[in-house]
């Protein structure tokens, strides 16, 4: 009965296929291919064949049962491991797409997305959605915490600094600039810039940098004849800017002139490389500046001014910037 299966027309068939043999390391395999012999079999030797290829399937599918069983161990293991670490463990966050619920969670692990449900889950597993989604509320709450710090932070910085311009230009703004102040229309830049050059006004016979870097770096290309024509717009300059750590004779002149005349700015060089991104062979231009800090307040007042050796057309060193 177990070894013949009759169709609806009352025919019988041995059952033969699927085939289930034993490989060496005594794993049996599923084969869907009808057998092959070399020779008409006889009727006990199909007969032999279909017995053995009952007990071999008996055989494949409890060797199923214990693989199934044996992965569900190892995936219920790896669960409770990976829920233990994260209850454990405060800093953890489950993945905020898609969002914790009381019931759902979504952990990220070494092993890739880690699904926890509340309801299918056992043991300490269970324990993970809810824990998942207090942080995820507490995080809520801290982040809009902080950005309503910011935002009282920023009003009160606001307020301090009009507070500065305010003092400042009822005693060294012109008329005007104090008619558009008591109006509230002067420009906060626009005193920033008198408050600036009040600061750096024992340092006005130093050259001003100006950001000409478009102009700057199309002069410099069209010296060399295969960019004779070369058309450098906002779009096509690239500038890369870092601080210098030595500094030229000429450099350090400027440096030392800057520091004593405005003994509390923090004086910096500065060095820019200007490129054409349109041909990455184009030569180079490098531009060293002295950049001044002085800090009043809230307040940032700012002076770049020129080297005279580095502020005009001074190719970068051969081999970039070292």
């Amino acid at each position: 009965m177990h070894l013949v299966h009759v169709d609806h027309g009352g025919t019988a068939f041995l059952k033969l296929r699927p085939r289930f043999e034993m490989r060496p390391d005594q794993r049996v395999v599923r084969i869907d291919a009808s057998p092959v012999y070399d020779a008409p079999p006889s009727v006990e030797t199909l007969l032999q064949d279909a017995a053995r290829n009952h007990e071999l399937e008996a055989a494949y599918h409890a060797q199923g049962v214990a693989y199934q069983s044996a992965r569900l161990d190892v995936t219920q293991s790896w669960r409770t491991q990976v829920a233990e670490s994260f209850l454990r463990d405060t800093t953890q966050r489950a993945l905020v797409h898609p969002s914790p619920t009381v019931r759902h969670c979504v952990i990220a692990t070494e092993r890739g997305r880690l699904a926890f449900d509340a309801k299918r889950d056992r043991g300490i597993a269970r324990d993970v959605p809810l824990e998942a989604l207090r942080r995820f509320h507490a995080d809520l709450r801290a982040r809009r915490q902080r950005a309503e710090q910011t935002i009282v932070e920023f009003h009160s910085a606001y307020s301090e600094k009009q507070r500065l311009v305010r003092d400042w230009m009822n005693e060294n703004g012109t008329a005007d600039q104090r008619a558009r102040l008591a109006a509230g229309v002067l420009p906060l830049e626009e005193a920033v810039e008198a408050m600036s050059d009040e600061a750096f006004r024992a340092v006005d016979h130093l050259p001003r940098y100006q950001p000409d870097g478009v102009a700057r770096l199309q002069a410099h290309l069209r010296t060399f004849p295969p960019y004779a024509t070369a058309t450098v717009s906002e779009l096509s300059l690239h500038v890369s800017t870092r601080y210098l750590t030595d500094a030229t004779a000429g450099q350090w002149t400027v440096v030392q002139a800057v520091q004593r005349a405005v003994p509390d700015a923090r004086v910096y060089l500065r060095e820019r490389v200007l490129s054409w991104t349109e041909d990455r062979d184009a030569p180079r231009l490098r531009v060293v500046t002295v950049l001044g800090f002085l800090k009043r307040g809230p307040l940032t007042l700012r002076r770049e001014f020129c080297v005279s050796e580095s502020c005009s057309s001074m190719p970068e060193p051969e081999g970039g910037v070292k």
